[in-house]
């Protein structure tokens, strides 16, 4: 498929997609989305693509979703058609880990975007925010629930009723980001995190993806004891046996993906 909107390349075993609608900021118009499901799900399926890396530019990660696409819609339409539900949720379900590196704004779907992926790594000049109150409406991606889980209740609540921005110092305070590095170090930073992820088992990478995110959606008991079992079964492994005999033997394990 060719990409309008967006480049998508392989760097190693990390899959690298860029945000590229420069003259709107990165909106995420229809067309954007699509293109990003489709390099997603292209690097999903690519065995020799471990991790991927999702990316803006400099000014902007992505500014929000596309206003004036959406301006003209109404209620039948974006309930009938399921408006966003159908193509905006790919970055959170895929299985191989999806690190957001983000310089400049996040901000609306942008920062919906980001917090998709399993974790973000901002630019010193990153901005996130969920403005959509300001135009009338509230967010629609996910903005409310995964803003309140990173942060806390009160910060994402004031956050989404004022439309208040945070800045980078600010987001790796609340647990929004992992870390902050420079502007000019930040894809390159991110690509040899996704990096170091993919020269890892692959069928563990993913466990122990499933395992943190099964935190958010049930109870300490009940997520403990999923962990457990998904533990037990790292046991019929080759790769387990591989990595433990690696570190008796003082030497560096070669996973095979088994």
């Amino acid at each position: 498929m060719a990409y309008e909107h967006i480049i998508a390349e392989k760097r190693g075993r990390v899959g690298l997609i860029t945000l590229n609608r420069p003259k709107a900021m990165n909106a995420l118009c229809s067309q954007l989305i699509d293109e990003l499901g489709n390099a997603l799900d292209t690097f999903e399926a690519d065995t020799e693509v471990g991790a991927i890396v999702l990316t803006g530019s400099e000014k902007a990660f992505a500014a929000g979703a596309d206003i004036k696409e959406m301006e003209s819609k109404d209620f039948n339409e974006v309930y009938a058609t399921d408006f966003i539900t159908g193509t905006w949720e790919k970055a959170a379900n895929c299985r191989k880990p999806v690190i957001a590196a983000v310089a400049g704004y996040a901000l609306g779907g942008g920062c919906e975007l980001a917090m998709m992926c399993d974790f973000i790594i901002a630019g010193e000049n990153a901005k996130f925010g969920q403005p959509e109150i300001t135009i009338g409406t509230i967010p629609g991606a996910g903005g409310t629930q995964r803003l309140t889980r990173a942060v806390g209740k009160a910060k994402a609540m004031e956050m989404c009723l004022t439309g208040r921005i945070m800045c980078a110092e600010e987001a790796e305070r609340s647990g929004l980001v992992t870390r902050i590095v420079p502007v000019d170090e930040l894809v390159e930073n991110a690509i040899e995190t996704a990096d170091k992820i993919a020269k890892l088992s692959m069928p563990v990478v993913m466990m122990a993806k499933e395992s943190v995110n099964k935190a958010f959606e049930t109870t300490l008991k009940e997520g403990v004891m999923f962990e457990r079992r998904v533990f037990h079964s790292t046991f019929a492994l080759e790769d387990r046996k591989e990595g433990m005999a690696a570190f008796a033997e003082k030497r560096s394990p070669n996973f095979q993906n088994k």
